[in-house]
């Protein structure tokens, strides 16, 4: 785990300056605390952040350069299968100087090419640069564990693990992308390659590119493939299922230091958890946090209970409004764009708490867009089920979950009534993209406070919804809950996980996420929703496995939280009022003149409920603050580090 960067010029005869990519490394220095290494060679510059977690040894150094020095690599992440190829590369007679995963990568490289990502199990984004050839090849990984962001200039080709490290090279200055707003402010994160900074773009998950002589080429390696298996019982599938839970946890304890987790009390993370303190000898501690304003913000206990359960070593954080209101700039600083919600205040308190402690964690991310776990995915089902009944019409039975098979499972809708009356108010039966936007929208709650002119300049520079359909109605793709699953596994999903690497590489903790195994993946994704999503029931199939492998208290939840943040409270005294309406009435937001502030002044006057809407603004306006109005060189300098 680790942070890369790099230029490569266009310019024939142009060399780089090697003070340019130690500006861009040093950005990322919380990334890697353990070592810097910098390439420059001619019109190229690699440069690398280390944090040791592999091979702990000056062997693992990077950039790292094959035998004969024709190719140089910098890698930010894990590969969990590096044992298993590097003994398939020894027999093939490559001789290795180090016991890395990334060594693996570059000879893997010089054996199969561009298809080595083919071969990868696990969380990475890397560039290499062939000196031979002039080529630099980078990829990411199938899910967008690890971030990968450039810039390709007229004269210079920029990339990094953060964006931060793009604009101190002092070859691009911070620019709002307008495409890049639409879709925050529907979503809070934003679709496909696009940024909030205009010209810098983010290589896709499961994508690969190449530059060679200034033509910049993007590929798609991986896609997940949803075509229906009948051909296996449900007992099948359960039995593989849990074969590769088992597996991908084996893989995922591989470390040379301390090994951890994140329990939330969630099913997610106990199983997580209780499969890895089965095959990981000695103490392991597990890490969880909650809010003293009471049990609707407060799930430890869910988490005390597992970790009783699964003998770990358990540890908890509280932050509080004065720990929201000191940490929140640097926070967002360190995120380079806001994305998802305000889950990535107390998680960063958790990450803190596991770095006193560990190196590396695990975690669940990832089970509710693989298992069908959001409670939007049956309001959704119920209605396309009324629908069908209604018309008489039955899809194909390996596509569908039958009205009847719903009904028992309705009982999960108890206390989202309010969600269902709003769903319900604009319309029913409408077709199912639309349907699905309704339910994931998030832009009524923000656009009453933008201004009249921002928003029809925003509307006249990228249709949104157009984009949201082509993603969400792939043809090949028929089963409803695919198509819902599909488009988080492809947006919500690399927001949440862009929260994940964030708020973990800030106190230079490495984060795991053991169910985003692709094999899992792939396996869910064939399965018949009769199978995986049985009655509408959430996360049908991997409770059926996880059941005898987690405590009863656990298993049996109806209240799962998703740790929310008391900001409704929190904004109705100091400091967080005070600080919230000085951030979002500041006379630079006024400047910017993209927030009403009519709007605004009347919401927080009358203390209106802090909701989505408000912190989606907030966030955005601590963005532009920390990026747009001053030179990040002098926002790196006032974000340091403030731990609760």
């Amino acid at each position: 785990m680790c942070g890369i960067c790099g230029i490569v010029l266009g310019e024939t005869g142009a060399a780089v300056d090697q003070p340019t990519v130690a500006r861009m490394t040093g950005a990322l220095a919380h990334r890697g605390p353990d070592g810097e290494g910098l390439f420059v060679n001619g019109a190229v510059g690699l440069g690398h952040r280390r944090l040791s977690i592999i091979d702990l040894s000056d062997a693992g150094r990077q950039p790292m350069t094959n035998e004969d020095g024709r190719f140089w690599i910098v890698l930010n992440g894990e590969i969990y299968n590096y044992l298993e190829l590097r003994a398939e590369l020894v027999a093939r007679g490559h001789r290795f100087r180090s016991q890395t995963d990334t060594e693996v990568v570059l000879h893997l490289f010089e054996e199969c090419g561009t298809r080595c990502v083919e071969r990868l199990n696990g969380m990475f984004a890397f560039a290499i640069w062939d000196t031979r050839d002039q080529i630099l090849f980078a990829a990411r990984d199938r899910f967008g564990i690890k971030p990968f962001y450039f810039a390709a200039l007229p004269d210079a080709f920029l990339f990094g693990s953060e964006i931060k490290a793009l604009l101190a090279s002092g070859l691009i200055a911070p620019e709002m992308h307008v495409p890049g707003l639409a879709d925050y402010l529907t979503f809070q994160f934003s679709l496909g390659s696009k940024t909030l900074f205009r010209r810098i773009d983010r290589l896709e998950p499961a994508h690969y590119l190449t530059l060679q002589r200034g033509a910049l080429r993007i590929h798609r390696y991986w896609d997940v493939d949803f075509t229906v298996d009948s051909g296996p019982t449900e007992g099948e599938f359960r039995d593989r299922l849990e074969s590769l839970l088992r597996d991908s946890i084996r893989l995922q304890l591989r470390s040379d230091v301390p090994v951890g987790a994140h329990l939330s009390g969630g099913l997610d993370s106990t199983t997580v958890t209780c499969l890895a303190v089965d095959r990981q000898p000695g103490a392991f501690h597990t890490f969880s946090g909650g809010f003293r304003e009471g049990r609707t913000f407060d799930e430890t206990m869910y988490a005390r209970a597992a970790a009783e359960a699964a003998g770990t070593v358990h540890h908890e954080v509280f932050p509080t409004a004065e720990d929201f209101v000191a940490q929140m700039p640097a926070l967002i600083y360190h995120m380079d764009e806001p994305a998802a919600g305000p889950g990535l205040f107390p998680q960063y308190a958790v990450s803190c708490l596991a770095r006193d402690h560990v190196k590396v964690v695990l975690g669940g991310q990832g089970g509710d867009e693989i298992f069908g776990g959001y409670t939007r995915y049956l309001i959704a089902y119920l209605e396309a089920c009324i629908k069908g009944g209604i018309a008489g019409t039955q899809e194909d039975a390996r596509y569908v979950v039958t009205f009847e098979s719903i009904l028992p499972n309705l009982t999960q809708l108890r206390g989202y009534e309010p969600l269902l009356r709003r769903f319900w108010q604009h319309g029913v039966f409408e077709a199912a993209d639309r349907r699905y936007f309704r339910l994931i929208d998030r832009g009524d709650s923000i656009r009453p406070f933008i201004e009249d002119d921002a928003l029809a300049e925003i509307a006249r520079e990228h249709d949104t919804y157009a984009e949201f359909r082509a993603l969400f109605d792939e043809p090949t793709c028929h089963a409803l809950i695919n198509k819902m699953t599909r488009f988080d596994l492809k947006t919500l999903l690399p927001a949440l996980l862009h929260v994940e690497d964030r708020t973990s590489m800030a106190v230079s903790l490495e984060s795991r996420v053991p169910l985003l195994d692709h094999r899992i993946v792939e396996l869910v994704a064939s399965m018949p929703p009769m199978v995986k999503f049985k009655g509408g029931r959430s996360k049908h199939i991997f409770r059926e496995v996880v059941k005898p492998l987690v405590p009863r208290v656990v298993y049996e939840r109806t209240d799962k939280m998703g740790f929310p943040v008391p900001l409704m409270e929190w904004a109705r005294s100091s400091p967080v009022r005070e600080f919230i309406h000085d951030t979002l009435t500041s006379g630079r937001a006024q400047q910017r003149g993209i927030l009403s502030q009519s709007a605004l002044h009347s919401a927080l006057a009358n203390e209106e409920e802090f909701g989505r809407g408000l912190w989606g603004l907030l966030c955005f306006e601590l963005w532009a603050q920390a990026f747009i109005d001053q030179p990040v060189a002098a926002s790196a300098a006032r974000h340091v580090h403030n731990r609760p």
